[in-house]
């Protein structure tokens, strides 16, 4: 590996962060087919920061910390400049919000609570997270490239909703056995 060895990616999670501003921009600024651009390459680098994290062995705690906020950054922010310019409805970008600070909120008071515990999404949370990912690919590619995915796009819109329940429940299911297990061993 090179000279930045075990920091390159970080250096690409960095790059990721940085791009939210650029993507925000882009999008209020009806550039669209350049913001579906700059949203593929923060998805490619997501997937690259860790693929180089694992096969070179240079975990760092600060890339397990700032990969989430950068994709979290990234997708929160990206929603919201979607329901500003009226591509979202305000009730999805309101529920995936509403799930994100609750997840946030919960760990943050599940580690109050209880024994400090890792932040393990759950596999319904990646699913949403990919649906959320999709649903955003193909609004930007429906307004910047001209790509024809309106029923794609509402499918897309309900699939999202449902899984962003369905990961929000899963969480709030999960915390609760913690905490009666914990309650027990008391």
């Amino acid at each position: 590996m090179t000279r930045l060895g075990p920091y390159l990616p970080n250096l690409i999670t960095l790059a990721r962060l940085l791009s939210v501003p650029l993507a925000v921009w882009l999008i209020l600024g009806a550039r669209y087919g350049t913001a579906f651009w700059i949203f593929v390459a923060a998805g490619i680098s997501d997937a690259l920061d860790g693929f180089i994290a694992k096969r070179f062995n240079s975990r760092t705690r600060l890339g397990a910390l700032l990969d989430p906020i950068a994709d979290k950054a990234l997708l929160v922010s990206v929603y919201l400049s979607l329901l500003v310019v009226g591509q979202l409805p305000n009730w999805l970008v309101i529920l995936v919000v509403f799930r994100d600070v609750m997840i946030i909120g919960g760990f943050l008071l599940m580690n109050t609570l209880s024994a400090p515990m890792r932040f393990d999404p759950l596999f319904i949370s990646k699913v949403n997270t990919l649906v959320q990912i999709a649903l955003v690919g193909f609004v930007l590619a429906r307004l910047g490239l001209d790509a024809d995915s309106e029923l794609v796009t509402v499918l897309l819109i309900w699939l999202t909703a449902a899984t962003t329940v369905l990961s929000g429940l899963s969480y709030l299911v999960r915390w609760a056995r913690i905490l009666a297990r914990s309650e027990q061993a008391l």
